[in-house]
Formats: structure tokens, C-alpha cells, sequence
């Protein structure tokens, strides 16, 4: 079996995107790190023929996919939506994921165009310093990136993270909300996350309220309790209402304010974003961002083959969201010192003794 980059990483004790880096020679690898990388090419007689796209002008009718996880429901969204193009266009699909994680990126198209697949369509967590998108550039392989934000040089298929952004701060002001906050995935993981806090942040600064508490979390966190109780230590001066980058963190922080015994939204409103249609069933439903994920994943892989099919650039397109105000966001809560004392005696009940 032919040796990977990553078997090269591992026998060198170094990062896929290293290996990359030396490889394509797109950044200088330098001394001790590079004679480690050389050797184990040398050792594992690795032949990069995945970055020579030149080496090979064959066709296989296959295009790749690399989305940062299949545990959140939008990808899938984005997912059918590229599947459903393929299967019309004759073409086969190959699905893989990166794990948020710029290495993984590296990692993934690396097998990909091992692979030669003909195109990919893929997220990534920053387009300006992506080593997974120089990786396709020198490769000549089309892409086309999904939810990311529109970088020079680079199609996508998005929305308008910012405008979305300060949407949300705009609807939880007209509702009253005064103290707002946000829970996010990590910002290096994610241009999207930070798009939304930049439009969030813009939003609340253009009504003349305080900047929002902004916490950062694991995109895939599931109890993220550790944040939520100093930031709702005393209901007086917490956010009165929360935006979440995600819906799943959204409903991740819906049930760490249960477990804190604080209602949603009666004293606390959230509100999330993508608009998976599990938010829709749950209660309080999730107020959220509805991004047309289906119709991005279509959108991008139909202009991956006008690409491949004309063989002339294509164009970003910025396609609409819908805001949804569902049952988690509410009116402004009007607390009192009472509400310290309840909340005060609550906690001590939780904590062990």
C-alpha cells in the first residue's frame, strides 16, 4: 500500500500541513524540520502525485467534499444538496471531514486528490491562510468553497454572515434586551463564527449599548456548563438574552440554563443559527438564522462543473437567510433581588458537598 502524507507526518513528527509546506514548497520548511520530513519521504518512498495534477490528465467523473463535521445537521444539509448535483451530472461523490481543524483540511484533500478527483467543494476554517486551499491552487484542481466568506481569488456559496450578525443583535434590542452576550465556536476555527460576532458586535454598538460578553467554546462541546455559571452568577447584571454562532450550541446552551434553573426564554432569550429542523421540534422551539444550506450545497456543486465543463472562473454568490423567531427568544426579563437570593439558594442545592 502507498505511503500518505500523514504516514509521512507521523514517521517525521510533524503536522500534515508541514509535510505540505515542504513538499509543495508554498513556505520554506527549514533545518532539522525539513531533513526529518526528507528522510521519512525518502524512508517511506512517498510520491506526492496527488500535487502534480499535471502528472495525470485522466478524468474519473468524481468530485470531493470535505466539510468540518457530519455531527452538525447543516453540513448534511449542504451535503444532499451537492449529492443530489452529482448524481444529476453523472458524477460520483467522496465525502470526508476535517474535524475544524486546518491540518485535517491539509489531511483531507491530500487523500482526495490522491484520489484525483476532479473537483472539490469544501469548507474551511479561514480562506486566508488556508494551506488546504495553496495545496488545490498548485494542484490546478477547481474548487469551490460552501459557507465560507468570499475571499480574493476563491468562489463560495454563502450568505451574509455579518448582515445576519447584526440582524440578531437588532431583533433582541426591539425585544428590550439590553445585556447581550454570545456563545461561540472557536473564531480560529471558523471565518463564519466571526463574521456573526463582527455583525453581532456592530449591531449592539450601533443602538449605544455595552459590547456583548462573548465566550468561546468547542464547536462539538456538549456540556458547556464551565461557561455558562460565571456568566449567569447573578441574574442582575448577566445577558438577558444569548447568540449562538450554531444552532447546536444554541440547543447545547438551552439545556445548560435548564440545569442552572434559569427559564428560556422567560429569563434568558437564545437564539442560534443555520436553522437545523431539529430546533423546529423542540421546546421552547429555537429562534434562529435559517441559512438555504441545500441550496448552497446545489449551487456550488453546479458551478464546480460549469468549471469543469467551460473551464472559465466562476462567481461568489451570497444567497438569502430568513431570520425565524421561535419560542427560545422573548421579551426582556425584569429581575430583582429576589431573583439573586432564589438563584443563590438553587446553586447551593447543586453543588456538593
Amino acid at each position: 500500500m502507498a505511503a500518505t502524507i500523514r504516514d509521512v507526518a507521523k514517521l517525521a513528527n510533524v503536522s500534515v500541513a508541514t509535510v505540505s509546506r515542504y513538499v509543495n514548497g508554498t513556505h520554506k520548511v527549514r533545518g532539522e524540520t525539513a531533513e526529518r520530513v526528507k528522510v521519512a519521504i525518502e524512508e517511506l518512498g512517498f510520491r506526492p502525485n496527488a500535487v502534480g495534477r499535471s502528472l495525470s490528465t485522466a478524468v474519473t467523473k468524481s468530485i470531493g467534499m470535505v466539510i468540518p463535521s457530519i455531527s452538525n445537521p447543516v453540513f448534511s444539509d449542504a451535503v444532499s444538496g451537492v449529492s443530489a448535483a452529482t448524481r444529476e451530472a453523472g458524477y460520483s461523490l467522496t465525502l470526508t471531514t476535517s474535524q475544524y481543524s486546518p491540518d485535517g483540511e491539509v489531511e483531507a484533500i491530500s487523500t482526495l486528490l490522491e484520489n484525483r478527483v476532479d473537483g472539490v467543494i469544501l469548507t474551511v476554517s479561514d480562506p486566508e491562510t488556508s494551506m488546504a486551499l495553496e495545496l488545490l491552487e498548485k494542484s490546478g484542481v477547481p474548487f469551490t468553497m460552501i459557507y465560507n466568506q468570499p475571499s480574493d481569488g476563491c468562489v463560495t456559496m454563502t450568505v451574509d454572515n455579518v448582515a445576519a450578525g447584526r440582524e440578531v443583535a437588532g431583533e433582541m434590542i426591539r425585544l428590550g434586551h439590553e445585556r447581550l452576550g454570545m456563545i461561540s465556536g472557536k473564531f480560529a476555527s471558523s471565518d463564519r463564527a466571526v463574521a456573526r460576532k463582527n455583525g453581532f458586535v456592530e449591531g449592539a454598538r450601533a443602538a449605544g449599548l455595552a459590547p456583548p460578553v462573548i465566550s468561546e467554546v468547542d464547536f462539538e462541546a456538549q456540556d458547556i456548563s464551565a461557561v455558562l455559571e460565571p456568566m449567569f452568577l447573578n441574574l442582575n447584571t448577566a445577558p438577558t438574552a444569548l447568540f449562538c454562532s450554531n444552532d447546536i450550541l444554541a440547543i447545547s446552551v438551552i439545556g445548560g440554563l435548564r440545569r442552572l434553573e434559569i427559564a428560556v426564554p422567560k429569563q434568558v432569550s437564545v437564539i442560534g443559527f443555520d436553522g437545523i429542523s431539529v430546533g423546529r421540534h423542540m421546546y421552547p422551539t429555537l429562534a434562529t438564522v435559517v441559512q438555504p444550506s441545500k441550496e448552497m450545497g446545489i449551487a456550488a456543486a453546479n458551478s464546480l462543473f460549469e468549471r469543469l465543463a467551460e473551464g472559465q472562473d466562476q462567481q461568489s454568490k451570497i444567497l438569502p437567510y430568513q431570520f425565524t423567531i421561535g419560542e427560545s427568544a422573548g421579551p426582556a426579563a425584569k429581575h430583582d433581588p429576589t431573583d439573586l437570593q432564589k438563584q443563590s439558594k438553587s446553586q447551593s442545592k447543586r453543588s456538593p458537598t
